[in-house]
């Protein structure tokens, strides 16, 4: 053993071995090392908000609020940018004139390790005049909303007025401006509300990009029960007082207000006023009457009458009524 030890050409041969077991040693674990760092994948990250460089003074519209981002590279660095999201989407419309655009959507602060994509890769934009205008405020609400047997009488909305500011071609396409009320049924007494503002198209579509000023305005809604007036009849009952005679009948309220359901006071033509001929004497022609209501009906006003009676004497028995 020791004259093998001894032999150069042993110590030579072992050398060597040895040196190619370090080499291959060696090989292997930076193989096995850069198979892991050269390992790539790709990701997709939904929704990433747009940024929109332009001038402050002009509107842009056709721009998507959000944008996918598709990235490709080694996990490490992708799994990076997945944590972090310091990078953005932007489109630049800074030095681009008046009109229609067809524009790249542009990535920065993205690893340059990486491969990234956006989806869209372009929009088409309009770049338009700033245009701000004052528009009068129509108020809205569902009759619907009302208990059965009222009815709106008066809605008001303060301010009168608003200013709508966006692209020329928006506000020229502005039909309406409305403050709508919304709420529960059944209502039945007045009430002021908040309601916010929409700018309507002539078909009733809701115009975007529209900056309105204020967004939202006070509406006031007075409610009433339904109602309708009617002519007057009287119809005395009874008879006359002795020694006098009834010729004429009149009564200086002409008309009665009915209240309550549609359906029942609209059938109601006119209001007969029942009068005591016997409460009438040669010295006191009027009577007060207490106006009854109608079966279906709520209320009447007024709630009282006055008729008078034109008496002339008659020595005659009890005459019955004309």
């Amino acid at each position: 053993m020791d004259k093998m030890m001894d032999n150069r050409w042993f110590l030579r041969s072992t050398a060597l071995l040895l040196a190619f077991l370090l080499f291959f040693s060696v090989q292997a674990e930076d193989n096995s090392s850069g198979s892991a760092d050269t390992s790539r994948v790709s990701e997709v990250i939904e929704d990433v908000d747009l940024e929109v460089y332009h001038d402050n003074d002009l509107m842009v519209s056709g721009v998507p609020k959000t944008a996918d981002l598709h990235l490709t590279g080694p996990v490490s660095i992708v799994q990076a940018a997945l944590q972090l999201e310091d990078f953005t989407l932007f489109v630049d419309l800074r030095n681009l004139p008046l009109g229609e655009h067809q524009v790249p959507i542009q990535t920065e602060n993205v690893s340059d390790q990486l491969t990234s994509r956006v989806d869209p890769a372009f929009v088409n934009v309009v770049i338009e005049e700033r245009v701000s205008q004052e528009f009068r405020i129509d108020p809205d609400i569902n009759d619907r909303m009302l208990a059965e047997g009222f009815v709106l009488d008066k809605v008001t909305v303060e301010p009168e007025t608003v200013v709508v500011t966006g692209p020329k071609s928006m506000i020229d396409a502005i039909s309406f401006v409305k403050a709508t009320v919304s709420g529960e049924q059944g209502v039945n007494e007045s009430f002021t509300t908040a309601a916010r503002v929409r700018v309507l198209a002539e078909d009733l579509t809701k115009l975007e990009n529209a900056e309105i000023e204020p967004e939202e305005v006070e509406v006031a809604v007075k409610v009433v029960e339904y109602s309708k007036t009617v002519p007057v009849r009287i119809e005395p009952t009874g008879n006359v007082g002795a020694g006098i005679s009834i010729t004429n009948w009149t009564t200086s309220t002409n008309e009665i207000r009915i209240y309550g359901p549609k359906t029942v006071v609209d059938e109601m033509t006119e209001y007969v006023v029942e009068v005591d001929a016997a409460s009438i004497t040669a010295e006191d022609n009027t009577v007060d009457v207490e106006l009854s209501i109608p079966a279906g009906a709520s209320a009447v006003s007024p709630a009282q009458v006055t008729v008078e009676a034109e008496v002339v004497s008659d020595d005659s028995a009890q005459l019955p009524v004309d």
